[in-house]
């Protein structure tokens, strides 16, 4: 099934990129969902976690769920983690913790620039949803998953199909 939408892709990326650099400069501005700290608790992600981050990091947080609360990361596996914005408060946080194994590479969840079977397990926390080709996205996912691979997500989820019309909304998929 192969989804077809009547909006312009690059007009919705722009916005969703400029929605999530607005959270990332102005994290206390107000939006119509969540962020920060008060978020993380509210998804349970444990405080022992979120007090290791440094505070620029976690103050524009904004997820939909806890990808880890079904399965933790399994000792020295590869992840990838599809979404951290524009990756400059992910990286200053990772240059802040002195991580030397984490790696951003700016690409589309539907054309990841990563090599087949390169991960162990590939997380996500509400970007899918606001990928528009979510059929190519998770054939990519799948792609670079290494055989038994685990792909661990948070999302938003309906329950009934959604109009037409509304799936060519912009402003419903930024808010």
């Amino acid at each position: 099934m192969t989804l077809q939408l009547n909006l312009d892709v690059a007009r919705l990326r722009q916005e969703i990129q400029a929605k999530y650099l607005d959270v990332a400069l102005h994290p206390d501005k107000g939006f119509h969902f969540h962020t920060g700290r008060p978020l993380a608790r509210i998804l349970g992600y444990p405080d022992a976690w979120v007090d290791l981050l440094p505070p620029g990091t976690v103050e524009s947080f904004a997820g939909v769920g806890n990808p880890f609360s079904l399965e933790m990361l399994p000792q020295g596996a590869t992840v990838v983690d599809l979404g951290s914005g524009a990756g400059s408060k992910a990286r200053a946080g990772a240059q802040a913790l002195s991580l030397t194994n984490v790696e951003f590479k700016k690409g589309l969840a539907e054309e990841l620039p990563l090599p087949d079977a390169f991960a162990d397990v590939v997380i996500s926390n509400g970007v899918l949803n606001l990928v528009p080709n979510k059929e190519r996205a998770y054939r990519e996912v799948y792609r670079i998953l290494k055989p038994g691979g685990v792909l661990q997500i948070a999302d938003v989820v309906v329950q009934k199909e959604v109009p037409q019309d509304a799936k060519e909304d912009i402003d419903l998929w930024t808010g």
